[in-house]
């Protein structure tokens, strides 16, 4: 391999500043002599900008929450919102700022069975269920589906059925159909006014109120969109805080549900965050569980196990377990 190859090999690396020392001082050498690794290493720094990240090699830090500046100037702001649809908004922005990367690597898988083009078309799927309750058609024909059919499978026969239809086009026009039905969605009333938002519907085998679908829809896009980056070899920043907040105490209350008031109950926290009583309310707590918020958020989302999960805990190890056990259960993304 060249001098050249090799560094080329490091750009993305050393972009998000992931090298050690030494091969991150070949670096700024051969970028002076090349043109084009220049070229690449300034798409690629503009990429980490752009994605919202912390400081990396030299990039001044942006702020935690807002959209980028760069990215606001290329396409309309989105809407104003409530706090409700906010970290929708948010998580829609981001991977609107991450899909120019998958130009040529539409093809690369990323999770499941789907490529880069068919999580794009899962998103537009996932989003239609939210989109139809609020009066916005949906962009691919619709599945017809006998009434008892459970809500798992109706998800996992729609999500196929427009994958399948948006294989047949371009993975341009699948981002389109997206992004156009996302912004419907962000321009809905229920998505500006938190009275209208408080209205309950039953998506997804559960009833929220629909300022609560809007959080799902946030912890869906962003969680695809770290699946997408991580396939393409590009670190996608978490949510800001208080979007992050928003999508953890959402996830509690639906775990509280599903343990019930019978399950032993165990003192629940996250990371320099709020504390819950998770099972019953009339046994002393058999344990502590004390999670990352971001950790939290990968096992409901199923990106860990609950056996691989960083925690700290005390106390009832079956408690613990269960707990954990029961958040990875509620996984459907």
């Amino acid at each position: 391999m060249t001098e050249h190859d090799d560094v080329r090999d490091l750009l993305a690396a050393w972009a998000f500043g992931a090298l050690d020392p030494a091969d991150a001082e070949r670096v700024p050498p051969h970028l002076a002599g090349c043109e084009s690794c220049a070229a690449e290493a300034a798409r690629l720094r503009e990429t980490v900008r752009l994605l919202d990240g912390p400081p990396i090699g030299g990039l001044p830090a942006r702020p935690a929450a807002g959209l980028p500046q760069a990215l606001l100037g290329r396409r309309p702001p989105a809407p104003r919102t409530a706090v409700h649809a906010a970290p929708y908004a948010a998580a829609v922005q981001g991977l609107r700022a991450l899909l120019p990367e998958a130009d040529g690597r539409w093809a690369t898988p990323v999770v499941h069975d789907w490529d880069v083009h068919a999580t794009v078309a899962h998103l537009l799927a996932a989003d239609e269920a939210l989109a139809g309750r609020l009066g916005i058609a949906a962009r691919v024909p619709a599945t017809v589906l006998a009434q008892d059919t459970r809500w798992e499978d109706a998800w996992n026969r729609r999500t196929a059925d427009v994958i399948a239809h948006e294989h047949g086009r371009t993975p341009e026009e699948t981002v389109a159909a997206w992004a156009g039905q996302a912004d419907a969605l962000l321009a809905t009333p229920e998505a500006r006014d938190g009275e209208l938002a408080a209205r309950a519907e039953m998506l997804m085998g559960i009833r929220l109120p629909v300022a609560d679908h809007f959080v799902v829809r946030a912890f869906e896009t962003w969680i695809h969109t770290d699946d997408i980056g991580r396939a393409l070899g590009l670190v996608v920043p978490p949510p800001p805080e208080e979007h992050l907040e928003q999508l953890v105490r959402l996830a509690v209350r639906i775990l509280g549900l599903a343990l019930g008031p019978d399950a032993a109950p165990v003192l629940f926290s996250v990371s320099g965050g709020a504390q819950w009583v998770l099972g019953s309310a009339d046994e002393p707590v058999e344990a502590e569980l004390a999670l990352d918020p971001v950790d939290f958020c990968l096992l409901v989302g199923g990106r860990c196990t609950p056996e691989e999960v960083p925690r700290g805990a005390t106390g009832d190890a079956a408690a613990v377990r269960n707990v954990l056990e029961t958040a990875a259960s509620l996984a459907w993304l």
